[in-house]
């Protein structure tokens, strides 16, 4: 067990790490192409920051690990916007640009009912088991295409509040040997992360008897969003909370739309124990972050929000333990 835990943090640390290089890499040879900040900054650094997702994802679909794959995805959105957005409420009220309630936390919800959907694909359309195809992958992948012409889209006419958080992705110059080598480094720290992580969690299930699922709903995905609550709540301190809006409305899209979009399409994934119980909870998540934002107090979560989805979070996890 303690190996397993050993595993698990090194192989998280080596992901985290080697996301950070990759995208600092990567922005570096981009912007040496001519290629704008806004530009890196809506595609390789948001890739960056879902990196840890998809490598393990990915890891876990070729090894055959399909409830961690899904549990990994789903667990991580639910974390995203009960924890984060929560948590980061409680230190600072969380104004929201119109455009964000109108056009993108709209995306998050549909993001989350589509995989609802295709989690019950047998009571739709007859299908045999609760599996995400390769036919799913597909379409989850072009639904990832359509919400990238729409980042792009709106980037063109975003109001200064807007332009001002995508201006907080600075590329960092070097000379184009180091880039290369960063983006090497980075590229092996994934797999080797990933590979080790996914290892570790697997041997963490075996040993308190539960099931993958239950472990990527709870430590692989709260382990892999740990990065985006530090740097929310560090925004919410220094005045600038509606960062963690482009933290969690990012990574939640790219989550479902290109992570599973990939793994599915890599190797089909049986839902096994990631339950209509887990996937109601993401989506009724997202329903309460669109409702407190837009009837409550117009625009805004504020802490008693926040107080009351991460209360919602606590109550979840107590929930999945309690019936492990």
């Amino acid at each position: 067990m303690i190996l397993n835990i050993v595993f698990l943090i090194a192989g998280l640390a080596f992901i985290l790490v080697g996301a950070n290089m990759l995208t600092d890499g990567a922005s570096s040879i981009a912007k040496r192409w001519g290629v704008s900040e806004l530009v890196i900054g809506l595609t390789v650094v948001a890739f960056g920051t879902s990196a840890p997702e998809l490598v393990i994802s990915i890891v876990s679909a070729i090894n055959g690990s399909a409830e961690l794959a899904i549990g990994n995805v789903v667990g991580s959105n639910i974390f995203n916007v009960l924890a984060i957005i929560g948590i980061t409420a409680i230190f600072a009220t969380i104004k929201i640009e119109r455009s964000i309630m109108t056009k993108d936390i709209p995306l998050v919800l549909l993001s989350a009912l589509v995989l609802l959907a295709m989690g019950n694909a047998p009571l739709l359309d007859g299908a045999s088991s609760r599996i995400l195809s390769r036919v799913d992958g597909i379409v989850l992948l072009l639904f990832f295409t359509i919400f990238l012409r729409h980042t792009f889209s709106s980037a063109k006419s975003a109001t200064p509040a807007e332009s001002q958080e995508i201006e907080r992705f600075k590329t960092k110059d070097m000379p184009l040997w180091k880039s290369i080598l960063w983006v090497a480094i980075g590229l092996a720290g994934l797999i080797i992360g990933g590979d080790q992580f996914v290892n570790g969690a697997s041997g963490i299930a075996s040993g308190l008897g539960v099931s993958d699922a239950i472990i990527g709903l709870t430590i692989v995905a709260a382990g892999t969003s740990l990065p985006e609550l530090a740097t929310s709540i560090t925004a919410a301190v220094k005045g600038k909370p509606g960062i963690a809006l482009g933290n969690v409305i990012g990574s939640n899209i790219f989550n479902i739309f290109l992570v599973l979009g990939c793994s599915a399409t890599i190797r089909p994934l049986p839902f096994g124990g990631i339950g209509n119980f887990d996937l109601l909870v993401l989506t009724g998540a997202c329903l309460l972050f669109w409702i407190f934002g837009w009837f409550f107090k117009q625009r805004t979560i504020t802490r008693a929000e926040g107080i009351i989805l991460a209360t919602c979070y606590v109550a979840y996890v107590a929930y999945l333990v309690a019936n492990a």
